[in-house]
């Protein structure tokens, strides 16, 4: 069992964490790029490049965890990403640049969510889906909170002083890793002649259920990257005028929150595969509507609500699917390894929708979305068709 403590410390490291790692670039970057003087693809390359990293260190991230356990692997993450940020704000040409983004990268796989859902896993073991949730209550803050912290200190301090500021918060975090867990789940005496591996219990069904995972983690973090990256430059091509934008793109966040909040509340009682299939055939639906909006800012904002609710929902799946499928003792070897394509294929997301955006217009890419919302749609069909029957035995 995951104390309130534990979830509490937890949260606000991510909360902070995401601020600091993954939401640097959307508050500072425009003040780096005035300042270093490099064209903006330069400037956000270094932001591909921290995710290229996530992706190398992934399944060492994972075994690490699975070995020695949340509380000794997140902190030196948090230590390395604050690191990254020293890095950035000594950073005066490209090749330091670069390091220092490669270094936040290595410390984003080892603090942010998917070495907390290990480390959760390998804490509270069947029991861990709960604590899941609850954690990305926090993360979905993380932009709400970070990006005027961001604005706050650049203006005070200019983009160098606020990533040395980035720094000091990450180093403030250490102290909440001591309220997590140290010991492993041990399965119940009764219950250890009865210990299942999963739903996918044999090589055959690892090797599909692990293809089929990776396969919607993947596409639906390219969706969400290309979508976050570009949103608000696509509702202005949609037809909303530039200030009306901004406001409607916000309205993602609150979505996200609030649907991560009614899982909480619920007690995430749907299995994760039935939540995945559910929140997958509501993906299509989201960009239909923006495809059809015309410039209507109700259409517009039903579609921010909506894809953030499915994101934020998609976020807790990506955590609780693996723990449903696999066995729990390896989650976090498991999972390592099977979100490579994902970190690879969000690095060229950004621009990738800005190509399409630039030689197609916001309509193309938003129907791109809709494309791979019913690739996402038909994987998580699949899965659950296979295993469902299994979880009710």
């Amino acid at each position: 069992m995951i104390s309130v403590r534990a979830v509490v410390c937890l949260g606000m490291t991510q909360l902070v964490g995401w601020g600091v790692t993954f939401y640097l670039i959307g508050a500072l970057g425009p003040a780096m790029a005035a300042d270093l003087g490099w064209n903006a693809a330069t400037v956000y390359g270094g932001f591909s490049a921290a995710i290229v990293a996530m992706a190398l260190v992934s399944p060492l991230a994972g075994r690490l965890v699975d070995q020695w356990g949340g509380h000794r692997v997140m902190p030196a993450g948090a230590a390395v990403a604050a690191a990254g940020c020293a890095g950035l704000a000594l950073s005066h040409s490209l090749i330091p640049y670069y390091a220092a983004w490669a270094l936040l990268g290595v410390g984003m796989r080892f603090c942010l969510y998917d070495a907390a859902f290990a480390s959760l896993a390998r804490a509270a073991g069947p029991a861990a889906r709960r604590p899941m949730s609850q954690i990305t209550l926090f993360g979905g803050l993380a932009s709400t909170v970070m990006w005027p912290v961001g604005h706050a200190l650049s203006g005070w301090l200019g983009w160098r002083g606020a990533v040395l500021g980035y720094a000091a918060l990450a180093l403030a975090t250490l102290p909440l890793y001591l309220a997590l867990p140290r010991k492993r789940y041990q399965m119940p005496r009764e219950d250890r002649g009865n210990v299942s591996s999963g739903l996918a219990r044999s090589a055959g069904e690892r090797r599909l259920a692990g293809g089929l995972y990776a396969l919607i983690a993947m596409l639906t973090n390219f969706v969400a990257a290309g979508n976050a990256a570009h949103l608000i430059s696509m509702l202005s091509g949609l037809g909303l005028a530039s200030a009306l934008a901004v406001s409607v793109a916000a309205l993602w966040g609150v979505g996200q929150f609030a649907a991560r909040l009614a899982d909480v509340a619920l007690g995430s009682r749907l299995h994760p595969l039935t939540l995945t299939l559910a929140v997958s055939a509501l993906l299509p639906l989201c960009f239909l509507l923006a495809l059809i909006s015309g410039g209507n800012v109700y259409a517009a904002s039903a579609y921010a609500l909506l894809y953030g609710a499915c994101n934020g929902l998609l976020t807790i799946a990506r955590g609780t699917l693996p723990l449903a499928l696999f066995d729990f003792r390896h989650y976090g070897a498991l999972v390592g390894a099977l979100l490579i394509p994902s970190f690879l294929l969000t690095a060229i997301a950004p621009v990738a929708y800005a190509y399409v955006v630039e030689q197609y217009g916001a309509r193309a890419a938003m129907a791109l979305s809709a494309g791979l919302a019913l690739a996402i749609l038909l994987a998580a069909f699949v899965l659950r068709r296979r295993f469902i029957a299994r979880a009710r035995e």
